[in-house]
């Protein structure tokens, strides 16, 4: 899987399972550029749209997985949620909504705007946030309203598991916790599924607590790179909000939500040595919090399409140690209630934890 996800895959042209499942995603925030597969049962995003997996040397064809011309396992895709046909009173696809992760996951983006992308000085250069309200596949602000209809037709038609709802950030102190908090509200008043909000650290601490009241389980707050020159050169806005306070408010939100339910992501490949990662994991995991890492996938459009993915080699000098850390300090992303951790898709970082 390490290796699948650092190469990527062929799809066939020839082979129907190029074409079946939940359709691949250009652009757009979270895992984009991906498609999700399922090899022997667990589901996995992989990449199919970059550059290096046009030159992978795994392809999917016929239900079967080949590196090269030798057979690994059986490959299938997750079929289209039957939600994905659906659409409000007023006509907006349910898929503009929310879209399937994974096999199980229903995620957003509230906000399809950021403060950090209206800027390409300082917009993070992995960043395709725009691409897919350009594109017309989405809508700037999902209503609450809107994602409590989705949510509980997901939930009811197609088994989905838990949600994640990420944000663009905004012109305002909360860096979006307050569009997450009133979004929760409505979810949870509609249907019974546990909630991962994902955002920058907002000014004010109380908003853990507020977050966690209206229904958030989980919360994810994101460093993405490490390194403070890297951060600078990679992320010039986001930057601006320095490595120090997110530890301070992650202090904060682990004594709101919990002991391993609060979460950051952080892109291996972009600069970071494994060294690094593994120094801000080991502090991470002390005060409570998953380090979900996972391979850098360049997007088109951005200025780092070109960039290329980190080597299955740079990711298990990461993930090896970083999983035994993370089963040592008793935070499994199988504990975890809602979120990016406990998909665990777009990483391998679970089969590590031993």
């Amino acid at each position: 899987m390490t290796e699948l996800q650092s190469f990527g895959l062929r799809l066939a042209d020839s082979g129907a399972a190029a074409h079946s499942g939940v359709a691949s995603r250009r652009g757009g925030a979270g895992p984009s550029d991906h498609k999700a597969v399922t090899i022997d049962g667990h589901t996995i995003m992989v990449p199919v749209h970059t550059g290096s997996a046009h030159q992978s040397p795994f392809v999917a064809e016929g239900g079967e997985l080949r590196r090269g011309s030798i057979p690994i396992a059986a490959i299938s895709f997750p079929k289209a949620p039957r939600f994905y046909g659906l659409q409000t009173l007023d006509g907006v696809p349910y898929s503009h909504i929310a879209t399937l992760h994974g096999a199980d996951v229903l995620a957003t983006t509230v906000l399809q705007t950021c403060i950090r992308y209206e800027s390409r000085r300082k917009a993070c250069k992995f960043c395709a946030i725009g691409q897919s309200l350009a594109a017309g596949r989405t809508i700037a602000h999902k209503t609450p309203e809107q994602l409590a209809e989705v949510a509980r037709a997901a939930v009811l038609l197609d088994g989905v598991k838990h949600m994640v709802m990420t944000t663009g950030t905004p012109h305002t102190s909360d860096r979006g916790a307050a569009v997450l908090t009133e979004s929760a509200f409505a979810i949870k008043a509609a249907v019974d599924i546990p909630i991962q909000g994902q955002c920058e650290p907002p000014d004010d601490d109380a908003w853990f607590g507020r977050m966690h009241a209206a229904g958030i389980d989980t919360l994810g707050m994101h460093l993405e790179v490490v390194t403070p020159e890297v951060r600078d050169a990679i992320m010039p806005g986001k930057a601006q909000v320095p490595v120090e306070r997110y530890l301070s408010a992650f202090e904060a939100a682990v004594r709101v939500f919990g002991r391993g339910q609060v979460s950051t992501y952080i892109l291996a490949g972009l600069g970071d040595t494994p060294e690094a990662i593994l120094s801000i994991s080991e502090k991470l995991l002390a005060l409570g919090v998953y380090p979900f890492v996972v391979p850098f996938v360049p997007i088109s459009g951005t200025p780092l399409e070109d960039h290329a993915p980190p080597t299955p080699e740079f990711m298990k000098a990461i993930l090896g140690p970083l999983g035994a850390m993370v089963a040592g300090a008793g935070l499994r992303s199988g504990d975890i209630k809602a979120g990016c951790g406990k998909c665990g898709a777009c990483s391998s970082l679970s089969v590590y934890e031993t």
